[in-house]
């Protein structure tokens, strides 16, 4: 925990602290500082823009690409200059993800995993090793190995695709392959919000 989370934990139950105070003397408006408090908390927390669209992209020879301004904007709100790039395990592309989603990913893997199990340290070992962290130039440029490139079939285009608290990175002719027809992806999702509405 960083000076600056203390900070804002000693600022909430400081005021949390005035509110209980106020409320025993009959201060019935304070109680609605507490919603705000805990609302702040939650959209500090929760409520981060999400990466949506396709936006294409051009590498230089030197790997790197301009990530989209856009995905930038969203970047920024994590409050860390790091992104976290891993080979995908399912498909031909790149994941790139900000530092806060990240560490979250990997606090779930700890939980999951078992540190004195074989296979689940191999497990562990394998998905840490193919991720890497990234960091944006002044111009908003990030460098991406060739061996990296070279896993995803990327040229020179490529695609960048946002999927809500992360995005991918794809060579733009593997997406068009792996992309469903507009009837098959309604009725997958219809299959599969229906299949959450039965449990």
């Amino acid at each position: 925990m960083n000076l600056r989370e203390l900070l804002y934990i000693w600022h909430c139950k400081k005021h949390v602290n005035k509110t209980i105070d106020n409320f025993f003397r009959g201060e019935i408006w304070g109680i609605s500082n507490i919603f705000t408090i805990f609302a702040a908390d939650f959209n500090r927390k929760w409520c981060m823009s999400t990466f949506i669209g396709n936006i294409e992209g051009r590498l230089d020879e030197k790997g790197r690409i301009f990530v989209p301004a856009v995905y930038r904007k969203i970047l920024a709100e994590d409050e860390s200059k790091r992104i976290v790039m891993r080979r995908d395990t399912d498909n031909e592309c790149l994941m790139f993800y900000p530092e806060s989603v990240w560490n979250e990913k990997v606090e779930q893997l700890r939980q999951t995993l078992d540190e004195w199990d074989p296979e689940d340290q191999l497990i562990l070992m394998q998905f840490m090793a193919d991720a890497e962290y990234l960091e944006m130039d002044g111009q908003g440029r990030i460098l991406l190995q060739k061996k990296n490139l070279e896993t995803i079939g990327a040229q020179q285009d490529v695609l960048f695709v946002g999927m809500l608290n992360r995005f991918a990175l794809w060579a733009p002719e593997k997406f068009a392959e792996k992309r469903l027809s507009q009837t098959e992806l309604a009725a997958r999702l219809r299959a599969k919000m229906k299949k959450k509405e039965d449990k």
